[in-house]
Parts: structure tokens; C-alpha cells; sequence
């Protein structure tokens, strides 16, 4: 028997963060943390897509996000290669043109911001006179704050645009703009930005490069043109088509039905869930994450037996994609762990494992030949459900840049639904995962993984691990250096800043 991972060790004595994080002060101080077992809620061991919707508890998110939404949407995203569809309105001849993005890496090189996307321009909009009051229990470490700048339903993904401008994706149809989201002061209202018919739309990434909008819904990819200022858009048709195949037969009803997106130089990467608790999935855009051109055309797999890869980022310092995979149920208590990886790290096909290994080539089904599969590089405890994920720049220089020691890898985690003694066996959280490049600055303990990361943002539960306040969903980096989170029980978005 593995062993099952120790309960949360006590992040607030200065010496275990200090030797995470390699300082000596500002050791983590103010974290607030109770203990890993001091709870979690749904969305499911990463059943983020299927769950959302139902645990989200605000009026859109449950019912945009039903599980057959979208339906109509399936004829419509047509074949992985989206056909005639496919350019991004206006960004599409230039994606190939202007080539990379901020993101560099292997799919494209350094690039030149376009200037009707340079950020140059501010939207026009009148300060909300009263920001919603965020949960007291929310914590920060000592030298930041938290301020609660909008509230928004079944809010998830985000993503920053070059003007100060912020979007959220939702469980919903909806894509909604909070305008100078970087604000010293206020923001504007949010503003309904675009509409999908095709749901949940909780996808969301922006290419600075060819200033265009992505966002996946259940069934399909679309891309809108932006331009700094921009309150809307139109949806257009999408450019390439997910989940074309049929589920699993006779399958527990597990159903995953949302769909991630990064961008990354040249090309998009969308992860897909898959449509059981565990199986065999005969659709090969399924349980997996697809390699796309900026265009939705020419469709690869990237990542196989992926059981549901919702949160997705690039490192911008080396245009790496990563991964993080929400692991099956129904295993031993405390397995299978949760792994955030770099998947472009990787040559050709990545295995990683769903349902038959897990974990450092663990063999969860008898006979299983698991020695090719992947052995991620970051782990997090089992039924942490990771929805959102950024990489802080090194590079960040902007008005509210966080310090250099709280630069490097942010994951937003959902909690479970899992329980014992009516007690989440996972919270809901913000974890900072200390790296370099694409290399953690700890190695993975595979009897332990809580020793990679420290919590960033606790106290999204009550103390007594029994019921939640907030489910952290998705997180972002503003263009001034702010951190963003979103979470989805009562749609709060989040920004943290340092102390001034």
C-alpha cells in the first residue's frame, strides 16, 4: 500500500517556508493555514467541468453549465479541422505573420506587439462607487492585501488584457470584461464582452502577439479579434471542433465538459476531459490535450490518457505548455496525488497513464505496464482539483510587480468533494510552487506531496473543514503586475497586490 500523504505541515513556521523558498524573512508569515485536511468541496477529484456548474451557487453557473449545454453546439464546431471557419477574425493572417507570441518556446520566436493591441489605449469607463466585501478568512502572506473588485457568476478562467482590462470566462455562456481591472483605484462595472450558445465557456487565453481572444467551450475553439479599448465582440463560428467522437460506453455518467486553452508562440493547446471516472475513451480528443495552428487547423495530440487537464499555462520565460491533471476517484484514500507537468517538455506523444498508472509510474490496475508513462514534476495532494494556473514573469516591472522571491508558478485548486467525518479531504486554495525555468526548486516527495509548494491564498473554507466561502477557479497576472483569482461558489474575482 502507498502511503497516504501527511496532513498539511504548519506553513507558518518560519523555518519550513524560509527552506522552500530559500529566504530567511518573509518566510510565509500571515499564510493563515489550518490543516491539509481542514477541507475541500466539489468538483470532484478534478471533475471540475461536470460539477462546477451544480457547486458554483450563483444564479448563471448552475444553470448555464448543465451538462447537456451546448448540445446544439456539437453540429456546429464540425470536424478537429474547423473547416472554412478558421481564422481568427482579423487575427488569423497575421497569426502566421507576425509569428510567436510573448510566449516564445519551440512553436514560435520573440515578437512585436501590434499596436492596436500595445495596451497604449484605455477603455473609457466610471469607477464602481462599492467594491463587494470579500470572505474575512481569506488570508495573503504579510506585505500583501486582498481586495474583492467584482463579483461575477460561476466565474473561472481569466485572462489579462495589455490595457488594464481583465476578462472572465464563466460555467456559463457568458465572457465578461471588468474594465481597468489594474486600477490603483476602482474598476468599472463588468460588461458582457461576448455570448456562447456552446457551453460551458470557461476556457479563456489571450495572444498578445496577434491580439486575439481564445475561448473553449464544450464542443468547439473560437477566436475574436481585439483591439485595446474593446467592450465586445461577436463570437463568429468555431474554429475547431472537440469532443467529435462519442463517450465511453457504459460509463459511470463522470462526464467532464469543459475544455481548457494556452497559447503558446504558434500554436494553441486545449486540454479536453475525459467523458467517464476511468476507461478507455475511443474519441481521440478525449482525455487529452490538443496541439492546434492559431487558425484551428492541423489538430495533433499532444498529451494522451490526461483524465482531465483543465488547468493549463506557458512559462513565458521558456514558452514551455504545463499541464495539471485532477486525478480518478475510487482509489486508495489520499491517491492518485494531483500533478501539474511540463508537457512540451516532453517528445512526442506524452503518456500519462489515466486510468491504469498514476503518480511515479504506479500501476493502479493490476498488469498494467506503466514504465513510459509520465512522471509529472509537481504534485499536490490527491482531490485538490487544479482549475487555473500562471507563471509570474521574472520580468514583471509594472507598478504593482510582485517581489522577486514571489515570482514563479501560482495554481488556483478548486478543493474536492471528497470528505471524512463530513470534513473536505482537500481545500480550496492558492499554491506557490517555487521554480526556476521549468524546474521546481524541490523535487517531488513522492511520500509527501505538500513539500513543493507553499499556500499563497488560504481560508477559502471554514475552519472546521465543513463548508466552504469560496472555490478558487481561475488566476491571471495583470499587465501591472497584480494577481488575479476568480472562484466559482459566489463568483468573486480577486486582486492582490503588495502592501503599499
Amino acid at each position: 500500500m502507498r502511503a497516504a500523504p501527511r496532513g498539511l505541515r504548519d506553513l507558518s513556521r518560519p523555518l519550513a517556508v524560509a527552506a522552500l523558498l530559500g529566504l530567511v524573512a518573509c518566510s510565509g508569515a500571515g499564510l493563515g493555514i489550518g490543516t491539509e485536511d481542514a477541507g475541500a468541496d466539489a468538483g470532484g477529484n478534478g471533475d471540475a467541468g461536470a460539477d462546477a456548474g451544480a457547486d458554483a451557487g450563483t444564479t448563471d453557473a448552475g444553470a448555464d453549465a448543465g451538462v447537456d449545454a451546448g448540445t446544439d453546439a456539437g453540429a456546429d464546431a464540425g470536424t478537429t479541422d474547423a473547416g472554412a471557419d478558421a481564422g481568427p477574425a482579423d487575427a488569423g493572417a497575421d497569426a502566421g505573420t507576425d509569428g510567436g507570441s510573448a510566449d516564445a518556446g519551440s512553436d514560435g520566436g520573440t515578437v512585436s506587439i501590434p499596436t492596436r493591441c500595445n495596451g497604449q489605449v484605455a477603455t473609457v469607463y466610471s469607477p464602481v462607487g462599492t467594491l463587494p466585501s470579500a470572505p474575512s478568512s481569506l488570508t495573503v502572506p504579510s506585505g500583501f492585501t486582498l481586495t474583492a473588485i467584482a463579483k461575477i457568476s460561476g466565474a473561472r478562467e481569466l485572462a489579462a488584457l495589455p490595457n488594464d482590462d481583465l476578462l472572465v470566462a464563466t460555467n456559463g455562456g457568458k465572457l465578461w470584461l471588468i474594465p481597468a481591472a489594474e486600477a490603483d483605484g476602482n474598476p468599472g462595472a463588468p460588461t458582457t464582452f461576448a455570448t456562447f450558445s456552446d457551453t460551458p465557456a470557461q476556457g479563456l487565453a489571450y495572444s498578445a502577439a496577434t491580439c486575439t481572444v481564445y475561448v473553449a467551450t464544450q464542443y468547439g475553439l473560437y477566436s475574436m479579434a481585439y483591439v485595446d479599448g474593446q467592450l465586445s465582440s461577436s463570437t463568429g463560428a468555431a474554429i475547431a471542433g472537440v469532443r467529435t467522437g462519442s463517450p465511453i460506453q457504459g460509463g459511470d455518467g463522470d462526464v467532464h465538459v469543459t475544455s481548457s486553452v494556452t497559447v503558446a508562440g504558434n500554436a494553441l493547446y486545449v486540454g479536453v476531459g475525459s467523458s467517464a471516472n476511468a476507461g478507455v475513451e475511443t474519441d481521440p480528443t478525449r482525455a487529452a490535450v490538443l496541439r492546434f495552428d492559431l487558425d484551428g487547423h492541423n489538430m495533433t495530440r499532444k498529451a494522451t490518457r490526461v483524465r482531465n487537464a483543465i488547468a493549463l499555462a506557458t512559462n513565458p520565460a521558456t514558452g514551455t505548455v504545463w499541464i495539471g491533471g485532477a486525478g480518478q476517484d475510487n482509489l486508495p484514500h489520499g491517491h492518485p496525488y494531483e500533478y501539474f507537468d511540463a508537457l512540451t517538455a516532453h517528445d512526442g506523444l506524452a503518456d500519462y497513464g489515466w486510468p491504469n498508472c498514476e503518480e511515479d509510474h504506479h500501476a493502479y490496475i493490476s498488469g498494467s505496464d506503466c514504465s513510459a508513462t509520465v512522471q509529472p514534476r509537481v504534485e499536490l495532494p490527491a482531490y485538490s482539483t487544479l482549475i487555473g494556473a500562471v507563471f509570474y514573469p521574472a520580468d514583471q516591472a509594472g507598478k504593482f510587480a510582485f517581489p522577486s522571491a514571489w515570482r514563479g508558478l501560482y495554481i488556483a485548486a478548486h478543493g474536492s468533494w471528497h470528505s471524512t467525518n463530513n470534513v473536505f479531504d482537500a481545500p480550496p486554495r492558492v499554491a506557490f510552487v517555487p521554480i526556476t525555468g521549468d524546474v521546481p526548486a524541490t523535487d517531488v516527495d513522492w511520500s509527501d506531496p505538500s513539500k513543493q509548494w507553499v499556500e499563497f491564498g488560504g481560508g477559502f473554507q471554514a475552519a472546521d473543514g465543513k463548508s466552504r466561502l469560496a472555490r478558487a477557479t481561475g488566476i491571471t497576472v495583470g499587465a501591472k503586475g497584480s494577481l488575479f483569482v476568480s472562484e466559482d461558489q459566489n463568483g468573486y474575482i480577486l486582486r492582490i497586490r503588495p502592501a503599499p
